[in-house]
Formats: C-alpha cells, sequence, structure tokens
C-alpha cells in the first residue's frame, strides 16, 4: 500500500471562511451605510467619525455575541445527538451496526461488504463512524462557537475600520463620494477573495456583494438626506 498522501480540501475552511467573510461584509456595508446616512445629514466630520467608530464597536459586539450563540446551539444539538448516539451504542450495538450497514448498502455496496465495513468501523471507533456518516457530523465541519465569535468580530471591524479610515483623509465635501466608491471597491475585493479561497466564482461573488452593499449604502444615504432636510 502506498503511504496515505494528505490533502487539503476546500471544506476544512468552511467553519472561520463563513465568520470572516460574513464579518468582514457587514463590517464595511454597515459602517459605510452609517456614515453615508450621517454625513447626508449635513453633520460635521467629527459627528461622522463619532458615529462610525461607535458603529464599529457596537457592530463587532453584536457579530461576536450572534456568531457565538448561534454556533453555540450547533454545537450543543451535535452534542446531544453524540449523547443519544452513545447511549444507542451501549444498550444495543447490534442494531447500530445493522443500521451503519444499511447506510452503506444504501450508498452502493454489497450487503456482505457493508456488513464487514460497518463492523471494522465500529471495532476501530463505533461512535466516530455513526457521527460521521448517520449524523453528518465530522471533525472538518463540527461547530467551533469561540473560533466563529473572533473570527466575525475581528474581521468586522477590520472592515468596519475600512470606510472610517475615507472618513480621516477625505475632505469634508466630498466625504460621501469617497466612501461609497471605496467601499464599494473594498467589497468587491472581499468577494473575490472570499470566492477564491472557498473555490467559488470570482467575478460573480464579487458582484453579488458589490451589488447589494450598493443599494445597503444608497437606501441609508437616501433616508439620511430626508431627515437632515426635514430638521
Amino acid at each position: 500500500m502506498k503511504p496515505h498522501h494528505p490533502e487539503g480540501h476546500r471544506t476544512e475552511h468552511i467553519g472561520w471562511l463563513r465568520a470572516a467573510v460574513l464579518g468582514a461584509n457587514d463590517g464595511i456595508v454597515s459602517t459605510a451605510s452609517l456614515i453615508l446616512g450621517v454625513a447626508a445629514s449635513n453633520a460635521t466630520t467629527s459627528q461622522i467619525l463619532v458615529a462610525g467608530v461607535a458603529g464599529l464597536v457596537a457592530g463587532a459586539m453584536s457579530m461576536a455575541a450572534g456568531e457565538y450563540v448561534s454556533v453555540s446551539s450547533q454545537a450543543d444539538t451535535e452534542g446531544a445527538d453524540l449523547a443519544k448516539e452513545r447511549s444507542e451504542l451501549a444498550s444495543s450495538p447490534e442494531n447500530e451496526h445493522e443500521e451503519l450497514a444499511g447506510i452503506y448498502v444504501a450508498r452502493g455496496l454489497e450487503p456482505s461488504l457493508a456488513e464487514e465495513v460497518a463492523s471494522q468501523l465500529m471495532k476501530h471507533d463505533a461512535l466516530a463512524a455513526h457521527a460521521r456518516d448517520e449524523l453528518g457530523i465530522s471533525e472538518t465541519l463540527t461547530a467551533r462557537p469561540v473560533q466563529a465569535a473572533f473570527a466575525s468580530a475581528g474581521t468586522f471591524a477590520v472592515g468596519a475600520a475600512m470606510p472610517l479610515a475615507m472618513v480621516l483623509i477625505s475632505p469634508a465635501r466630498v466625504v460621501i463620494w469617497v466612501v461609497a466608491v471605496t467601499s464599494l471597491i473594498f467589497l468587491g475585493l472581499l468577494g473575490g477573495v472570499g470566492a477564491q479561497v472557498g473555490g467559488a466564482p470570482v467575478l460573480r461573488a464579487a458582484a453579488r456583494v458589490t451589488f447589494w452593499g450598493a443599494m445597503a449604502m444608497l437606501l441609508t444615504w437616501g433616508i439620511g438626506a430626508l431627515v437632515g432636510t426635514a430638521v
């Protein structure tokens, strides 16, 4: 038998990639939209910065809490399923063996081979075999709440810092245009990088996040302009 050749698969990145892309995308879109809405109401540069920084901090904490709670719920569900499976393996191993063999038959193995495969895998690690093939839980895709929370909060802050930096370096009279254009560029780049890492079509991903980012910023700018005019 040839030596095992380790392979890298893109699914290994799913946990942190999803949270990271979501965090950075939300950081850019929400902060840029907030800045444009406040700027459209004829606010001063200092007022825009205060609103932007407040949005960065609140948004990062919200993303971290939301990801942690969401992924923790997934982890709790996985834990409950594993506990149930562990109990069933202890009380009725024969039934669990037949159940696993049936899964392999459904996937195309001959019944005799399916029985042998189930026996070998359960002998090696019965819980892992059932977790993977019956429950769909694997080490690669298992829920990691803390990792998701930190990835989401950190990338949100990085994303939010980009439009804030544009406020600092832009003349007040063109801050809306500079923030809008550069944020759309950042979004396009983010969508392309995320697609590249995940193996998805780059142009389609970049166009998707840019379009929805533009819609969010346009709507918030319009509301800010209306409110600023009204008051």
